[in-house]
């Protein structure tokens, strides 16, 4: 019975695990470029001096700052989808998830040096980048994974050759053949 189970559990979940980290890995690095160039305004560039520049457990407190910000933000959104408003508390969820994701992803750069001073924190971040990098490896072994990369590089190619005035080019002849009645 487990075997059974276990063959007809494991493609699905590998394909969302698979599909889940393809997803971090390229808004991680979207992230990261926005983040670097609100880095380069002036306020922000000296909020982040000073963030860098906080002992230890200041650093901790600031860590945490925005996933207790943004849990009135996703409270909020179960209100909206509680009351009917399915779509719009769903998009309030993502956006205030792909904003926590990456202000803490820049805040965790800026603080990380101070936070490694924690003698327990840095042994949790060392036990769960162990974990993570387990995890990890096992899905990218896979062949679902390898699957992704292959139609990423495809889809990366077809953009490639996509050349700015080449699809409207496209389009209008897409209509002059419907105009003719040579495309239905």
């Amino acid at each position: 019975m487990r075997r059974w189970l276990n063959r007809i559990l494991t493609p699905p979940l590998m394909f969302v695990a698979a599909l889940i980290l393809f997803v971090e890995e390229v808004l991680w690095e979207a992230a990261k470029r926005l983040m670097a160039q609100l880095g380069r305004l002036p306020l922000i560039h000296s909020l982040e001096a000073a963030i860098a520049r906080l002992p230890p457990y200041g650093a901790a407190v600031v860590f945490l700052l925005p996933g207790t910000l943004l849990l009135p933000v996703k409270i909020g959104a179960l209100w909206l989808i509680a009351h009917g408003y399915t779509l719009t508390g769903l998009q309030l969820i993502i956006a205030a998830k792909l904003l926590g994701t990456a202000l803490v992803a820049r805040i965790f750069t800026l603080t990380r040096p101070a936070l490694m001073a924690i003698v327990w924190f840095a042994r949790l971040y060392t036990w769960v980048m162990a974990w993570r990098a387990r995890i990890y490896a096992f899905v990218k072994a896979s062949s679902t994974w390898q699957a992704l990369l292959r139609w990423r590089a495809r889809m990366r190619a077809w953009f490639a050759r996509l050349k700015p005035g080449r699809m409207a080019q496209r389009l209008r002849a897409i209509r002059r053949l419907k105009r003719r009645g040579a495309v239905r």
